[in-house]
């Protein structure tokens, strides 16, 4: 009786995988068809990008630079690649990625290099702050001292060279430094310098 059962199931699976298999004639023409739609396709946009190789190649031709097919006489060379025109990068506005980064930081002109004098060629870095007093008039102000040991007045809003004084607190002198680093996802930090403990 088990026999019987099964027996049906069985032929109807078989009929079932006979009928999913297509054409085999039928798929090998699709195939064949796309295939050569493929090859005009390729044909025309290897025209389209150089026209003189277009007209000089014939059909079924192997593209210069192609490496010999299998069989090819040992003595035969390959033909030179076609020599395109150069490729330009215009980077409207956006950071060139063919420029190095280590090499940016010439945005400024470099600390050793010339500046403006007085106030305005004063370095963040380099500024020591010597005292602090407050005046009725003008409010916080600060004497300041540069490497080659002369003194400056700085007031809130003046500017130096790679900031401005953002604020002038009985302690400390506030700058606001540019950050010269390309990578920085910040273009400003706060710098707060005190006095110095031997100025007071």
């Amino acid at each position: 009786m088990v026999m019987l059962t099964t027996l049906p199931i069985a032929a109807l699976a078989m009929a079932t995988l006979l009928a999913q298999v297509p054409n085999p004639a039928a798929a090998t023409g699709a195939a064949r068809d796309a295939k050569a739609k493929t090859e005009a396709a390729q044909q025309k946009n290897a025209e389209a990008l150089d026209p003189q190789r277009g007209a000089d190649q014939k059909p079924g031709a192997p593209a210069p630079g192609t490496p010999p097919a299998p069989g090819t006489p040992p003595g035969a060379q390959a033909p030179p690649p076609p020599q395109g025109a150069g490729y330009s990068y215009d980077p409207a506005g956006r950071r060139d990625p063919f420029v190095s980064l280590t090499g940016r930081g010439g945005d400024m002109p470099i600390p050793g290099g010339s500046r403006p004098g007085g106030v305005p060629g004063l370095l963040v870095g380099e500024i020591t702050v010597k005292g602090i007093w407050k005046s009725p008039k003008v409010g916080f102000t600060a004497l300041v001292q540069s490497p080659d040991n002369r003194t400056y007045l700085l007031k809130s809003g003046d500017k130096v060279f790679d900031g401005v004084v953002k604020a002038i607190t009985p302690e400390a002198v506030v700058f606001s430094q540019d950050v010269n680093d390309p990578l920085s996802l910040v273009k400003q930090r706060e710098v707060r310098k005190s006095i110095r403990p031997e100025a007071r």
